[in-house]
């Protein structure tokens, strides 16, 4: 279940899932309610922005650098300062940015190669995708939007619809257990789907806005509980209210590779924007490097401030520039891999053992 957050994955189903229906109908709203992890580290990984974490771990860098050459014994300070130390360093790292530059830069276009193709694989992506839409128009019952957080925004708002037509369906059922079990999952998802219908509206692609709302919404774990509910009270649903049930897992069911399908856009975006970045950050990270590594030496910055010698404010501030390059692609790549893991499977399966 490849929902929200380990989407589906992260589902929230606590207790063995052949026995779910007793205690483990609902879940928390947020991906990070029901992964269980803290608000600093969904952050870093997933709702900050990509510059913000790279700041972050550039003044990290900095200070452990500046911290580390000031409070360790003097011969480490005075190597430092030599010119072999310098050179050394900058050199090697004139490498580095070169390399790492051009390495980032190809796979960002080996993944944006699938793009390509002949004029007949073009033709069958767009009436692949033009089905797709033409299923969402019968479903939603207007044409399907173009913007991509609308979309999916229309998608969720059917599948509370028909949340709550089952719980109407089902009001007058002799049931008990059924009634109860089915207001509960309602009320589950209705919650679920108003939080993220709230967020789309206001969600824009391009930015992680559209694919965090919709990470927030853990179709699979849902898709499982119709399932259960129709296989477990079989004799007890009438025909109508099967189908009820059957219309509410095809709106569930197709939200899946609709989300998925925007994922993989924002993929590609996030990528064609990390090469750009890697670009605009390694030129002056190279200059800078140049200049190191011909014009600074031991005499270049006499002096301390606030009892940190100049010298090592210089090489600290510099050695920190060269790296940013590899900054923005860690920072980056945090998020892609963190996000790919937690939707692995589109399926209703639970992949973390902390979720089970």
């Amino acid at each position: 279940m490849n929902d929200t957050d380990d989407l589906d994955s992260e589902i929230a189903g606590d207790s063995d899932i052949e026995t779910a229906g007793d205690s483990d109908i609902s879940t928390a709203n947020t991906m990070r309610e029901r992964a269980g992890e803290s608000r600093l580290k969904i952050w870093l990984l997933l709702a900050a922005s990509r510059l913000q974490v790279t700041a972050v771990l550039a003044l990290g860098v900095f200070v452990t650098f500046v911290v580390f050459v000031t409070l360790t014994p003097s011969p480490l300070h005075a190597q430092l300062q030599t010119g072999d130390t310098i050179e050394t360093m900058f050199s090697t790292m004139i490498g580095a940015i070169i390399t790492g530059a051009t390495l980032v830069v190809t796979i960002g276009q080996l993944v944006l190669s699938q793009e390509n193709g002949p004029l007949g694989d073009q033709r069958d992506r767009m009436e692949n995708s033009m089905d797709f839409r033409d299923y969402t128009e019968e479903l939603i019952g207007s044409p399907s939007p173009a913007d991509p957080s609308e979309f999916l925004r229309q998608l969720v708002f059917v599948a509370e619809l028909r949340a709550k037509a089952l719980r109407d369906g089902v009001a007058d059922n002799d049931n008990d257990q059924l009634r109860a079990e089915v207001d509960e999952f309602t009320d589950s998802l209705v919650g679920n789907a108003e939080l993220v219908i709230d967020q789309l509206e206001d969600a824009t692609f391009g930015n992680f806005s559209v694919l965090f709302a919709a990470l927030n919404f853990n179709y699979g774990w849902k898709i499982f509980q119709v399932e259960r509910i129709a296989n477990e009270f079989e004799d007890s649903l009438s025909a109508e209210e099967l189908s009820t049930l059957d219309e509410l897992k095809t709106s569930l069911s197709l939200f899946g590779p609709a989300r998925e399908h925007v994922k993989t856009l924002y993929f590609e975006w996030e990528l064609v924007t990390l090469s750009q970045m890697i670009i605009y950050a390694a030129v002056p990270a190279l200059v800078l490097a140049g200049i190191m590594l011909t014009v600074v030496d031991a005499g270049t910055f006499p002096g301390r401030t606030l009892g940190v010698a100049n010298i090592t404010w210089a090489i600290g501030a510099a050695f920190t520039v060269t790296l940013l390059p590899f900054l923005l692609f860690a920072s980056y790549v945090l998020r892609i891999v963190t996000v790919a893991k937690r939707t692995l499977a589109i399926e209703p399966l639970i992949l973390r053992n902390s979720q089970r």
